[in-house]
């Protein structure tokens, strides 16, 4: 009976580096993958980042790179808050779907029928009904925004919901409704209302009390904290200007928005969401939701007639270059980028907070799921068992002109990342060992390509590279 109860405490120490069903072991690709953000985080002149990678139930790896406040030498951490704007859009739509559940409203129920104060005009006679379905799948023909400049500096003057609901009526649909894709925080800002309107409690406390607090997400709000601002919450800042400076941006609060925008989180918080989502899509049993409710929030429910705009309820759901399906969203606010993406098939989870505007944290995402991607099963790998150590050669390179390298070990190979590097998966390099410290390029068809010769100091210490039998590489600590 002990040995059971220690085989089962091995299992769990040892699996969110090494998954039962694949077999893979992920250390190299995260190394590199701290190794990328770390260089990016200073090439891309961001503030900070946070990022954090799930493996079903695990984390298989989470990291802070940068300043969470740069004026009070304040370092970013797993743990910091940040604005995550949009991505509040995906906990409302879980409430609008536990109150479907609930049988207390239908997807195909009119905006007239859950909110008797509604007034917007439709201004097209022949349009359809404005639905809870298009109104999350951003179809219903809505306008953007409401009519408040709020999104203008220096203050940032998000309206308060009875401000939002005195203005409705000067307003006119866009669109009409179930024609076109069109992304709307006004439509989503109005389901909060819903919430409110049916449920007869705040949203705060319904979202609080049916989703927060079951998912144990005690980091995450309805709300930007502000008596944290500039500690555990993020300051945040401007796109880059011109001469390569970003400004630091005012608190703001997004008040009647909220349920659009307002909420606050961090990645370890958005990674027990991602983590409930492939729970539910694997059981029978309700958490929160039933099954078939998330599943059906992950389907399609919205296509522009050009076949390339995708909307779930709630969810943006798209496919990738290799047919892959994700489903997740963004959020952008002042000062504030970040996103939650989900590949449901290998069921791998990323999340990116970035304290700055002008940088799309989903090429982080995908930079990261490319590496992890290239990982192969153990068994596939030979040269794992019994290869020369190589871990002499590992650290960063730099010359000149020519920049920086970082070699690390891969799957009994060596791999050379340039950085920076938009792509890092594409840009690695992979090298078998032929003898002493001389390597050779493996090409994409398998052949061996140019060499590649380190160097050692006379203590016999690598001190460099050469690239190409001409270019020579520096070995830097950083």
């Amino acid at each position: 009976m002990k040995k059971f109860y220690l085989v089962i405490f091995v299992f769990f120490l040892v699996k969110p580096f090494y998954a039962q069903e694949d077999l893979k072991d992920y250390s190299e690709a995260i190394k590199i993958i701290r190794v990328w953000l770390d260089a990016q985080t200073d090439y891309d002149n961001l503030p900070g980042i946070t990022a954090i990678i799930v493996n079903d139930q695990d984390v298989l790896w989470s990291g802070a790179f940068g300043m969470a406040n740069i004026e009070d030498n304040i370092k970013a951490e797993v743990k910091t808050l940040c604005s995550i704007c949009s991505i509040s859009k995906l906990f409302t739509s879980v409430a609008i779907m536990k109150l479907y559940d609930e049988g207390k409203l239908r997807l195909d129920d009119t905006i007239d029928d859950v909110l008797p104060w509604y007034n917007l005009e439709q201004q097209y006679s022949d349009s359809g009904p404005i639905t809870i379905r298009s109104l999350l799948s951003h179809s219903s023909g809505l306008p953007r925004e409401n009519t408040f400049s709020h999104w203008n500096g220096p203050d940032f003057p998000f309206p308060s919901k009875e401000q939002i609901k005195a203005k409705l009526s000067t307003q006119k649909t866009l669109y009409p409704a179930s024609t076109y894709y069109q992304y709307s925080n006004l439509a989503l800002t109005l389901l909060g209302e819903v919430v409110e309107e049916i449920s007869g409690t705040t949203f705060d406390d319904y979202v609080g009390h049916n989703i927060l607090t079951p998912l144990g997400l005690v980091n995450t709000r309805t709300t930007m904290p502000e008596s944290l601002h500039g500690t555990q919450l993020a300051i945040g800042y401007s796109p880059l200007s011109r001469d390569g400076e970003r400004q630091k941006l005012n608190f703001f609060q997004a008040n009647g928005v909220r349920a659009a925008a307002g909420f606050s989180s961090n990645v370890e918080d958005l990674a027990k969401f991602a983590a409930w989502q492939f729970r539910l899509r694997d059981t029978v049993i309700t958490e929160i939701l039933k099954p078939s409710t998330l599943k059906n929030m992950h389907n399609v429910h919205w296509i522009d007639s050009d076949w390339k705009g995708t909307r779930g309820l709630g969810f943006g759901v798209y496919k990738d270059s290799y047919g892959d399906k994700w489903v997740g969203h963004g959020g952008y606010c002042p000062g504030y980028q970040t996103t939650l993406q989900l590949h449901l098939k290998n069921k791998l989870a990323y999340s990116v907070m970035i304290n700055a505007n002008g940088v799309n944290p989903n090429k982080y995402v995908k930079g990261m799921h490319a590496i992890i991607k290239k990982v192969k099963p153990r068994k596939d790998n030979p040269e794992n068992v019994k290869q020369k150590d190589l871990t002499a050669y590992v650290g960063y390179y730099k010359m000149g002109v020519l920049g920086e390298l970082y070699v690390s070990t891969w799957e009994g190979k060596l791999a050379i990342l340039n950085l920076p590097s938009e792509s890092p998966a594409e840009s690695m390099v992979l090298y078998k060992h032929i003898e002493g410290d001389r390597f050779q390029r493996i090409r994409d068809d398998g052949k061996l390509g140019e060499i590649l010769l380190f160097e050692r100091n006379e203590n016999k210490i690598i001190k460099g590279l050469i690239e190409f039998e001409n270019y020579r590489f520096i070995k830097s600590e950083h």
